[in-house]
């Protein structure tokens, strides 16, 4: 039984006004009553906790010293944000996270004015909090503009063209760089290699945090000898750094879980900067909780655990993950041929490329947060005769779709692009969901398009965009565990654009592109008990369409109904512009199509997602009957 950790000091703080009244030491003992809280929470509620309990002490003590709403807290990502939520009046609701109705797992505008700016992917916080500061200087809302981010997010472009873009300006901005040495896998790269560098200097540390520091913030009796140790330095080390080349003060490194180094600097620096200001701040994901310190992703995603032994609740699996299968037949096509490598961006768990790297390091690329760079970087090696399966999940895709248009599709490049997370996702909610792809990218001339029905057809599409070289090709699954087909024992290669019967009725023909044939199945059950048996079937492909299976199915039944795990815009748009061009309509036939809502929808647990996008069994049921003039039921008692 997980019973909640005693709070006096917590309790005292319901907004985060109420700690100007704390001391010092009160603050300390605040931090670890936040600490517990934010674990007794998680262990009910599930969710990212790790990265919460990594910058406790920071956010007290930002909280602390600055004024926040009027000043803005900026989280990068907002993994981290749980601690933020429970000082900001949103304690008597941290139970409910990540539940339907109840908090986000991320920031968010619309549930406190204390989340200037929502948040779910990575590297956006220090452009935002830009923003808020050429606002304010221009009249806009008034306060300082802090950003969050962490040493896994600076892996992004984007964070650098910010950090470029405010060093021009010079506006008073403060960045506080959260270095734990861990993003949701370990971070990559040379930026990690640096950061890693600045506070490994052994006797010169704390010399550093002096002379690399920002010599104007500084009262004036220290400011020559700063001055004087900053020009030492750079005869012993690499000299000035970074981020003082792009305009930025730099202060640190900092112990980030210290208060009585965080407190004082922070306040030195809200009374005193002028121009752009980043603190580097060195802290430990999990930080204070064994359990996660000690886990391999440091408790990055956790389910309900509980708090003493940190052992998750887990229900059993009935049958593999699409990403399990996805990973299993990956390295089974690359066993067989030494052209296939893989790339993902930061993902290699998530992705089911952490196992293909194990077997094939050499043929395994994680290249960080930067998406664009995966996109283009598996150009280069299909251009240079490799075959790369770029796994990205859905949502984290649609950054490098500019990359995807030129550098792989103008171009006729054969990328295989493995989307993991399509369709809705759950308790991340809508910055998560995987709804636009199939859109965005069968729109793009010469793009193959595929969707898994099961995980047994997920095996013919790996097999399938192996064996493919014409150009680019996609095919997308859902998160969570497979249906439990049987699985065979290699993938088969499908013909490009050809679908398949299913089952055979009349009447209605009910065409599916992705996993919600299951749901498919369960309507028809319900439906052959009032003796209406509509051909079901699995279009396989968005791009290129299967015309004649289309054009049969619509001229042999007199309602055509299609169905998709995706926005408007996608599968049925096209299958509808094809009935449209073949004068179909004109003939009579009923279409309808199926798809998610013109909304973002809030995060639930998937059925219910589902089902409020009017995509479970219970709504295709209700779609054949409407579309062929027969009443539910219910509708008849009522």
């Amino acid at each position: 039984m997980n019973d909640r950790p005693k709070t006096p000091t917590l309790d005292r703080v319901n907004l985060p006004s109420d700690m100007k009244a704390l001391t010092d030491r009160e603050l300390r003992q605040l931090a670890d009553e936040l600490r517990a809280e934010t674990i007794s929470a998680v262990s009910v509620t599930g969710g990212h906790l790790g990265a919460g309990l990594g910058v406790v002490e920071l956010t007290v003590a930002l909280h602390a010293v600055f004024d926040t709403p009027r000043d803005k807290i900026i989280w990068d990502v907002g993994h981290q944000c749980y601690p933020h939520k429970i000082l900001t009046g949103r304690r008597d609701r941290i139970r409910t996270l990540r539940m339907g109705g109840g908090l986000a797992g991320f920031t968010k505008r619309a549930e406190s004015p204390y989340d200037p700016f929502g948040a779910g992917h990575s590297s956006t916080s220090i452009s935002a909090g830009l923003g808020f500061a050429v606002a304010r200087d221009l009249g806009g809302d008034p306060g300082d503009a802090i950003a969050v981010i962490g040493d896994g997010s600076m892996s992004a472009g984007m964070a650098y063209e910010a950090l470029n873009n405010a060093g021009h300006l010079g506006k008073r901005l403060i960045v506080i760089l959260n270095d734990n040495e861990m993003s949701i896998a370990p971070p990559v790269g040379a930026m990690s290699s640096y950061l890693t560098r600045l506070y490994t200097g052994g006797p010169f540390q704390e010399l550093k945090a002096t002379a690399k520091g920002a010599v104007d913030l500084l009262p004036e009796p220290f400011k020559e000898g700063a001055r004087r140790a900053k020009e030492m330095l750079k005869g012993m080390a690499v000299g000035g750094t970074l981020f003082e080349e792009l305009g930025f003060s730099y202060i640190g490194p900092v112990d980030g879980h210290d208060l009585d180094q965080l407190l004082p600097l922070l306040r030195t620096v809200k009374s005193r900067a002028t121009g752009p200001v980043l603190i580097h701040a060195v802290t430990k994901k999990g930080k204070g909780y064994a359990p996660a310190e000690n886990a391999a992703d440091k408790g990055h995603a956790t389910g309900k655990f509980d708090v003493i032994t940190g052992q998750q609740a887990k229900a059993k699996s009935n049958a593999p993950s699409y990403t399990a299968v996805f990973a299993k037949a990956l390295i089974d096509e690359a066993g067989r041929d030494h052209k296939i490598v893989g790339i993902t961006a930061a993902m290699p768990d998530g992705t089911g490329l952490k196992q293909f790297a194990e077997r094939f390091p050499r043929r395994s690329f994680d290249v960080g947060i930067a998406e664009q760079h995966a996109v283009t970087f598996s150009a280069g090696l299909a251009a240079g005769g490799m075959k790369p399966f770029c796994a990205i999940y859905s949502t984290f895709l649609q950054r490098g779709y500019d990359q995807i248009v030129h550098d792989v599709a103008v171009q006729g490049l054969p990328v295989r692009f493995a989307i993991d997370r399509a369709g809705l996702v759950g308790q991340d909610g809508p910055t998560h969901a995987g709804a636009y792809d199939t859109a965005f990218l069968a729109n793009l001339p010469g793009m193959v398009v595929m969707a898994a029905a099961d995980e047994a057809e997920l095996m013919h599409m790996v097999a399938t965009a192996a064996a493919y070289d014409d150009g680019p090709i996609s095919f997308r699954f859902p998160r969570g565990e497979g249906t439990g087909v049987d699985l065979p024992e290699r993938g088969q290669i499908l013909p490009i654009g050809k679908g398949r019967i299913v089952s055979k009725g009349k009447g209605v023909a009910i065409l599916s592109f992705g996993t919600r044939l299951s749901e498919i199945f369960k309507a028809a059950e319900v439906l052959a008990a009032r003796g209406i048996t509509p051909t079901i079937a699995d279009a396989r492909f968005a791009k290129p369409l299967d015309r004649d299976l289309i054009l049969t199915l619509a001229a042999s039944h007199d309602a055509l109904i299609t169905i998709e795990e995706g926005a408007i815009g996608g599968f049925g748009s096209h299958v509808a512009q094809l009935l449209g061009d073949e004068g179909v309509f004109d003939q009579g036939l009923k279409f309808r199509s199926m798809v998610l809502p013109d909304r973002f929808v809030d995060h639930d647990a998937p059925f219910a997602m589902y089902d409020s996008s009017a995509l479970n069994a219970e709504h295709i049921e209700t779609k054949v009957l409407e579309v062929m003039g027969v009443e539910k039921l219910a509708d008849r008692r009522a």
